[in-house]
């Protein structure tokens, strides 16, 4: 078990490098760069820079180099330790990073436990009871949690309990919060604001995993070791959990990695509309505007987080699987 962690620990770095390369490359493929867009809004707005502002700009945050070395120079930062500056806030991207963070993980985490809170109860349901009114309900239940979009039903939300309840339940503070030091007043008033955005983060996601545990379920309730526990007499409830609930929860914990960075992201368009002040509106932002180092930075914080979802994962399916363990 040892070697099996230690193998998964030092592909990271050698991950995190190739990532780092695609990364770069991609947030510098549309045209222009962050003068380009910058000079734009200028223009859109009244005012403008002159040629030689915008070079002396340009050269100023080292855009006039080529992009290999760009990339070099970001690279030899992050070895020390240092995520660049923001060309669009001119601040530290770990400042800006770390003050979001914070709220980021607290929302990520509530999200990822009601959703498995959610889909696996409702996945055994539907599975031992197949055929059932139960059934049918988390069946179309779950239809209607994956085709409605996430930022719809932010929005169908809010308007509801502002309509029925005078709620305003957009953001993560309110207004004499927001901008406040922390204290036991503000911490209350995020977990009145945080339940909202933590349904609909985890509405869409356990729709998909409960129909993936009621699969899989089925799959192992009709084999032959169910059959032969039975014959011996073991109580049902007993015998489902033992054996086929373990076996049928691996497709879900393989999904980890992918899951993980999604929820961190607040999906992008669900922490718009709701004015969540997460790392998602930040990214989005960052890349609109070709803040190359702060969004490279961002995409390869989430990079991390996929490969240590991805490698939790593996350490999950080795504890509750023996096979796994064995091979």
């Amino acid at each position: 078990m040892a070697s099996y962690i230690l193998k998964r620990l030092l592909v990271i770095p050698v991950l995190l490098l190739v990532f780092s390369v695609v990364i770069f490359f991609l947030i510098q493929a549309p045209p222009g760069d962050f003068m380009t867009t910058y000079s734009a809004i200028l223009a859109g707005s009244g005012s403008s820079l002159d040629a030689e502002q915008l070079d002396a700009m340009r050269v100023s945050y080292g855009l006039d180099k080529p992009m290999h070395i760009q990339y070099l120079r970001w690279m030899e930062k992050l070895l020390h330790g240092d995520m660049g500056l923001s060309l669009l806030y001119m601040l530290p991207n770990k400042q800006l990073i770390g003050e979001r963070l914070g709220l980021t993980v607290l929302l990520a985490f509530f999200s990822f436990i009601l959703s498995w809170l959610i889909a696996i109860p409702a996945g055994i349901y539907s599975a031992v009871h197949k055929n059932s009114f139960g059934d049918y309900f988390f069946t179309v239940i779950n239809y209607i949690g994956v085709a409605i979009p996430n930022f719809f039903l932010a929005l169908l939300l809010m308007w509801l309990f502002y309509d029925k309840f005078g709620l305003n339940l957009v953001g993560l503070f309110s207004p004499e919060y927001e901008m406040a030091p922390w204290s036991w007043g503000k911490f209350k008033d995020l977990l009145q604001h945080m339940w909202l955005p933590s349904i609909v983060l985890a509405l869409g996601g356990s729709a998909r995993l409960t129909r993936v545990m009621r699969a899989n379920l089925l799959d192992e309730l009709g084999k032959p070791y169910m059959i032969t526990g039975r014959a011996k007499g073991l109580s049902e409830w007993k015998l489902v959990m033992k054996y086929p609930v373990r076996l049928a929860l691996n497709p879900l914990v393989s999904t980890i990695g992918n899951y993980i960075p999604q929820l961190f992201s607040g999906s992008l368009v669900v922490a718009t509309v709701m004015n969540l002040q997460n790392i998602g509106p930040l990214l989005l932002q960052a890349l609109s505007m070709q803040d190359m180092y702060l969004s490279g930075s961002i995409l390869l914080v989430y990079c991390l987080l996929a490969i240590v979802g991805t490698i939790i994962s593996d350490f999950l399916l080795a504890w509750i699987d023996p096979r796994i363990r064995m091979e």
